[in-house]
C-alpha cells in the first residue's frame, strides 16, 4: 500500500493507501489499541472494487511523530475527520475495530455526512467502572516484565479456541505491540480505555447506516445496535475469524453503495 503521512492536530498520522480501477465509495479501516493498520490485512486483501485507506492510530505503528503530549476520544474523532478532508474523501464507509470503532462512532455522531456506513467492531462502549479501573492500572504494573505483559493482553484479547487453534495469532499481537514503549502503552489505556464515557446515546442518535460485530467471548458485551452479528472468537475478530468480518463488511457496503 501507498503511504502518506497527514498531519492533524491530534499529530502526524501515518494513512495507507490502497488505489483500484473502479471508484465505489471509498473504505477506511481504524484498528484497536496495541495494534496497527495490519490488523485488516486479510480484509484489505479481499476488496478489490473501491479504493481501501488504513491508518496508523496516534502512537502506534508509523504514528509517532509530533504526537501530541495529551489526547482523548474526541481528538482521535476531529483527527479521521481532518484525514478525510486531507484526502479529500466526501463519504467513506468507515470500519473499525475497538478503539477504531470508539474513534468512528464519535466522529459519525459530530458530522453524520461525511459517512456512508459505519462498521463497529468488537467496540467497548460503556464506561469502565471503578473497579475495571483499578483492575487496568494493576495490570500496567506488569510493564515492568513487559513480555509477560503482552503475553498477559494476548490472552486476554483471543478467544480460548483460538490461541488453541492458531498459535501465529499471538504474533500478530506481539509484532506491534512490542514496538509500543511503556509509556505509550499506558498513554493509550489512559485516554481510550480508562477515560472513555459511555457511548449508548451516541449510539442510539446515529443518523448512517450501523452494523456492528462482535465476539461470542468479547469483554465488551454486545453493544445495542440492531444490526450486530455474533462471531466466533473473543476481542480481535479481524484477525481470529477474518472470512466472517468479510462478509459482514460485504452487506455493510451494499447497504452504504
Amino acid at each position: 500500500m501507498e503511504r502518506k503521512v497527514v498531519n492533524t492536530k491530534i499529530g502526524q498520522i501515518a494513512v495507507f493507501q490502497k488505489q483500484v480501477d473502479f471508484y465505489k465509495t471509498p473504505i477506511i479501516f481504524l484498528h484497536g489499541v496495541y495494534f496497527d493498520h495490519h490488523l485488516w490485512e486479510n480484509q484489505i486483501t479481499a476488496i478489490s472494487d473501491r479504493p481501501v485507506f488504513a491508518l496508523d492510530m496516534p502512537l502506534h505503528g508509523e504514528s509517532k511523530v509530533n504526537i501530541k503530549e495529551k489526547w482523548n476520544l474526541d481528538d482521535c474523532a476531529e483527527m479521521l475527520l481532518e484525514i478525510l478532508d486531507s484526502l479529500k474523501i466526501d463519504k467513506v464507509i468507515a470500519i473499525g475495530h475497538s478503539w477504531g470503532s470508539m474513534t468512528i462512532l464519535r466522529a459519525a455522531h459530530k458530522n453524520p455526512t461525511k459517512f456512508a456506513g459505519v462498521g463497529l467492531g468488537n467496540m467497548p462502549y460503556k464506561e469502565a467502572t471503578k473497579t475495571q479501573k483499578i483492575i487496568i492500572r494493576l495490570q500496567q504494573s506488569g510493564l515492568m516484565f513487559k513480555n509477560f505483559y503482552i503475553k498477559q493482553a494476548g490472552i486476554a484479547l483471543m478467544g480460548k479456541e483460538s490461541r488453541n487453534k492458531n498459535h501465529e495469532l499471538m504474533q500478530k499481537l506481539i509484532t506491534p505491540m512490542i514496538k509500543l514503549s511503556k509509556k505509550e502503552i499506558k498513554y493509550t489505556n489512559k485516554a481510550v480505555r480508562i477515560d472513555a464515557r459511555d457511548a449508548t446515546e451516541m449510539i442510539n442518535k446515529m443518523k448512517v447506516p450501523v452494523i456492528a460485530f462482535v465476539g461470542k467471548d468479547d469483554y465488551v458485551g454486545t453493544p445495542p445496535v440492531k444490526e450486530t452479528t455474533i462471531v466466533n472468537g473473543g476481542h480481535v475478530s479481524p484477525i481470529e475469524v477474518p472470512e466472517e468480518v468479510n462478509i459482514i463488511i460485504g452487506k455493510l457496503t451494499t447497504l452504504a453503495d
